[in-house]
């Protein structure tokens, strides 16, 4: 018992000689605690950042069609709703309309990014870090006629400097021309 009445007191003693230390602490705690909160919220609201998106599709010497039996030929990709950070596919089924054999050169451009508006605003060009457009494609020659299957992909970048461009120009959707084009081996 005289131990625990020993401990109170050096403990109520300690506080009263430490207030400014105490007062430090409690400040502390405080602050961290407000800017946790804060950074917390921030990016609770731009995780849930999203924008949809479309390829269009140009083709030269090949055609693109979203099954091997070429039924349903295609002239855009719909992307869907992308986030910061996140990558989307696309397969595609492309078959030569060369008459020669033929391996598949990929481009993008005419990157257009709007605002809620639907004014398009100024913003990355076609060699943007921001977005990245690949395919599994490795350089295998097409004959004439035949058709070849190639996954797409897109990148979306989730640097601050891109959600920054996002949400100061109220981005919220974007397009941009993706060239297929068949070249003589």
């Amino acid at each position: 018992m005289q131990h625990a009445k020993n401990f109170a007191n050096s403990s109520i003693k300690f506080l009263k000689q430490s207030k400014e230390t105490l007062v430090i602490i409690i400040v502390v705690a405080i602050i961290t605690l407000c800017t946790s909160t804060i950074v917390s919220i921030w990016l609770d609201v731009h995780s849930n950042f999203y924008f949809p998106s479309v390829g269009n599709i140009r083709t030269i010497g090949v055609k693109a069609y979203w099954d091997q039996e070429h039924a349903n030929e295609t002239t855009e990709i719909q992307w869907g709703t992308l986030y910061p950070g996140s990558t989307n596919n696309a397969t595609l089924y492309l078959r030569s309309t060369s008459n020669y054999e033929a391996t598949l050169k990929l481009q993008t451009g005419n990157w257009a990014f709007q605002n809620s508006n639907n004014t398009t605003v100024s913003g990355p060009n076609n060699t943007t870090s921001y977005m990245n457009l690949t395919w599994n494609y490795n350089n295998t020659p097409i004959s004439p006629g035949e058709t070849m299957q190639t996954t797409l992909t897109l990148q979306v970048d989730d640097s601050s400097s891109f959600i920054e461009f996002l949400i100061q120009n109220n981005v919220n959707r974007f397009s941009f021309d993706i060239n297929i084009q068949a070249q003589e081996t």
